[in-house]
Formats: structure tokens, sequence, C-alpha cells
């Protein structure tokens, strides 16, 4: 590990929670608390190696078309994780910004996050950002809608758009872009997450569920990680 160069950002697909649990007999809802309870352990693994922002998606705009059970169970454990969240935060220094859309969540979970927000906002250590009712296309539109507004409103001229500016009006805004992007659970596809974002962000796959990824197989993520060659904006020179 002394030798590893540690990736500033690491953003993660947390997947596999629900296939974890049916490979143990147990609910889907079981493998979701699993995955919760391990997230806090990663957090800490994570600021123990050295990497200064942590980005994860725990629940997409898509997720809301599970079955109706699902996401009520997900609805309580996230009203009792962001509840456990703010003591974490607070115990480990860690400052916590929620990504997304909340406002499609119930008012006493809104909130929650809220307060979870303003009571870390001054936190020094690991930067933890919580990606809610989020998905890149919406993310995305709200930024190109603010945009339009700005020009409409004559406060922006349109030929000073930059990627700059699209990246001001972002929900990541403030944040670096991710240098790993790491999904569990052997799926291999980006699922509407940080599409601008991770431009030039490496990636790695593997086969391990959520609930059973640990401190090891996050080193062994950026031990790959170190394997790439990103002298040219991650292109290898031909």
């Amino acid at each position: 590990m002394d030798n590893l160069i540690i990736p500033r950002h690491v953003a993660i697909i947390l997947d596999g929670n629900g296939r974890w649990a049916k490979s143990k007999g147990m609910p889907r809802n079981y493998g979701h608390v699993r995955g919760a309870k391990n997230l806090e352990r990663i957090c800490e693994d994570a600021w123990d190696i050295g990497i200064k922002y942590l980005t994860v998606y725990l629940f997409s705009t898509e997720n809301w078309r599970r079955s109706r059970d699902e996401v009520d169970a997900l609805m309580a454990l996230f009203r009792s994780y962001t509840k456990t969240c703010i003591r974490t935060a607070m115990d480990n220094n860690m400052k916590v910004r929620v990504i997304g859309d909340p406002s499609a969540f119930a008012d006493d979970l809104q909130e929650s996050l809220k307060v979870l927000e303003e009571t870390s906002k001054n936190n020094t250590g690991l930067n933890f950002q919580i990606a809610l009712n989020y998905g890149s296309r919406d993310e995305i539109t709200r930024a190109v809608r603010n945009i339009a507004q700005e020009c409409a409103g004559g406060s922006l001229n349109a030929l000073d758009i930059t990627e700059e500016v699209i990246s001001d009006h972002l929900d990541t805004r403030g944040i670096p872009d991710p240098d790993l992007l790491i999904r569990t659970s052997g799926e291999q596809r980006l699922s509407n997450y940080l599409l601008w974002q991770l431009a030039y962000t490496e990636f790695y796959f593997t086969e391990v569920p959520w609930p059973a990824f640990d401190r090891q197989e996050l080193l062994r993520a950026i031990e790959k990680y170190n394997s790439r060659d990103r002298r040219y904006g991650g292109l290898k020179e031909e």
C-alpha cells in the first residue's frame, strides 16, 4: 500500500444487495440493511486509506419502478440511516452532501437530509456524497434548465457557456470529478450515474456484491487503478 497512488475521489455503484440476500436465503430488504451497515465501514476505510471524496449511488430516479414494498422498505431504511449518519458524521468529522432531487421524498426525510448536510458542513474529514433520487440525465436536464433561465434573465450570455459553467450548475459543483468508479456485483454499465463527471474516470468492475465488499476489495480496486496509464487524461500514448 505504501507505493500506491490513492485516488482522491472514488465513486461507487452499490449493487448486489438483493442478490446477496437471496444467496443467504434471506429477503431482499435484509441485503439493503446489511449494505447500509457496510457503507459505514467503507467510509471509515476510505478515509483511513487516504481517499478524500467518496460518492455513492443509493437510490436512482429509476428505482421508483421497484415494487411498492421494496421502495417503502428503502424509505424506512433511509430514515434510519440518515439519523445514524448524522451521528457518524460528527463522530468521524465527515462532511456529507446529498446529490440528486430529494424533493420527491416525504417531508420528514427531506428535513433529516437537510439536518445531515447542515450539521456536517464544517467537518474537515471525508467528503461523503450520497446520491438519492439521482439520475445523471435528470441532473443535466436541471442544469440546462437553470442555465437557460439565467440566459433568459440576462445574467448569462449564451456565448459564455463553457464546460466550467455547466459543471458549476451540476449537483456536484465544487467537487472534483471521480478518479475511480467501482461497481460491485458483476454488472458493467453506468446506469445513469455521473455521466458528465466520469468522462476521464477509470472503471473497476467486481463480481463481489456490495454487502461483501470490504477494505481488501477496495484496495484491490486501487491497485488496479494504479496499473492504468493516466498520463494523457486516461488515454495511452500510441
